[in-house]
């Protein structure tokens, strides 16, 4: 048995109920066996049992009263996983779904996709099973608070900095901001995502999408290509699939289906991002509204989008949404592209199915990587009490997502992985928190 191998056996004991924090493990520790269990010094220092722990798992409650006068309880959670490069960094998720399974497997991630960027940052996640859909303003502000006044005293701009995730917009961020800044007696950048009106960052909205097109854009000229005249599909109808299928128009492309946890939408003329914006942004209304505006458009509750032929396909709404038969038809129909905005948004086996047919895939730790980029470049103004104009973050955004492409292209090269971009970016990843965490000691 290998060292990685070891692990993996381990964790399916410790933790079997944890599906998806076994499934993340299971796809980093496969591919950096590569370099992991060929040096003696990782093991003697219990490296990887240290990098699969993480530091410190904060689970409290959260108790708020609703518009009726009743009284509500939610689980709140924070998972500090690693902080060898930088202090914890990682999203706020409000969703019914949110477990500790889940947010150790986000804060897992989290610690390699910040690596990527290059940037001084750790890993961690956190949020709540708080469902901010159908809740009145008056009720998320309550909630807010009562989440913040228990984990204010864990964060800080160089301890722990949370920012926006599924359900955690710039209103929750700046109401858990509000909250931070009174209990904790300073105004410092310990939240990103913030209004701008109180240290935000411009970009910051747009940036996961942009990033995830501008990676994707990198990979077609590599080949000689670009975005221009390519059909793309476009899973989700929130800011990362919003702002990836305007980029990807911008630049060229056309946005045939998008989607929510409703049905999905078709429009063979591509798919009119400023109706998607007004349906979704002030309200979170429903993507059936949408032939209301464009009644060429076709609106679906049952088969996939996926079951569109298209050349590039973007998965932007939640963990393990396209499955084995999805990524059969996609290959069926031709797709050359597979880039995930959202996070593990696919399969084990249907990343496998995809890759072994020719499919060029970029990984969500690389391709959504542009958020946590892009909340970086907010800690720096703040930082600096300084404010960067949109032209300046796009381009720094641009920037760095090139940097990203080829850095995990040189470390293909150096391991003759091809163009396995899971196995590279995973590797290149790895590497440097590594030698990080050697540094440090135990």
């Amino acid at each position: 048995m290998s060292y990685t191998s070891d692990m993996l056996k381990m964790l399916k004991k410790k933790y079997p109920q944890e599906n998806e924090f076994l499934s993340a493990t299971q796809e980093v520790l496969q591919s950096i066996g590569l370099v992991a269990d060929h040096n003696p010094a990782f093991q003697k220092r219990a490296l990887l049992e240290r990098l699969v722990e993480p530091d410190r798992i904060l689970s409290f409650r959260v108790s708020w009263q609703n518009d009726n006068g009743q009284t509500e309880v939610n689980k709140g959670y924070r998972v500090q996983f690693n902080n060898a490069l930088g202090p914890y960094k990682g999203g706020l998720r409000l969703h019914p779904t949110v477990n500790q399974s889940i947010l150790k497997f986000l804060g897992f991630e989290q610690i390699f996709k910040n690596s990527l960027t290059g940037l001084a940052l750790g890993g961690a996640k956190g949020g709540s099973d708080f469902d901010p859909k159908y809740k009145s303003d008056n009720e998320i502000l309550h909630f807010c608070i009562a989440f913040m006044t228990e984990l204010y005293k864990h964060m800080g701009a160089d301890t722990d900095i949370p920012a926006g995730d599924i359900g955690t917009g710039t209103r929750e961020i700046g109401y858990m901001y509000g909250t931070y800044k009174k209990l904790a007696g300073v105004h410092t950048g310990a939240l990103t995502g913030k209004g701008l009106e109180f240290g935000g960052s411009l970009v910051r909205t747009e940036a996961t999408g942009y990033g995830l097109v501008y990676l994707t854009q990198e990979l077609l000229k590599d080949n000689g290509d670009s975005l221009h005249g390519k059909k793309l599909v476009v899973s989700g109808s929130g800011n990362v699939a919003i702002y990836a299928a305007q980029k990807a128009q911008e630049l060229g492309g056309t946005v045939l289906a998008m989607s929510d946890s409703f049905g999905w939408i078709f429009d063979k003329d591509g798919v009119k991002i400023d109706v998607v914006k007004k349906i979704k942004e002030p309200n979170r209304g429903r993507l059936s509204e949408y032939k209301d505006s464009v009644p060429s458009a076709e609106y679906h509750t049952k088969g996939s989008l996926w079951e569109v032929p298209c050349d590039i396909a973007l998965p932007c709404a939640t963990q393990h949404e396209l499955t084995l038969p999805h990524a059969k038809t996609l290959v069926k129909n031709g797709v050359k592209i597979v880039a995930e905005g959202a996070n593990m948004p696919t399969f084990g086996e249907a990343v496998h199915h995809l890759q072994t047919n020719g499919v060029l895939f970029l990984p969500g730790k690389a391709a959504n990587c542009g958020g946590v980029a892009t909340s970086g470049f907010e800690m720096m103004q703040n930082s600096a009490r300084t404010f960067w104009s949109f032209a300046q973050v796009d381009t720094a955004l641009q920037s760095l997502m090139s940097t990203v492409y080829q850095r995990i292209k040189q470390t293909n090269q150096k391991h003759s992985l091809g163009n396995n971009f899971v196995a590279g970016a995973n590797i290149l990843g790895f590497e440097k928190v590594a030698k990080a965490m050697m540094a440090q000691g135990i």
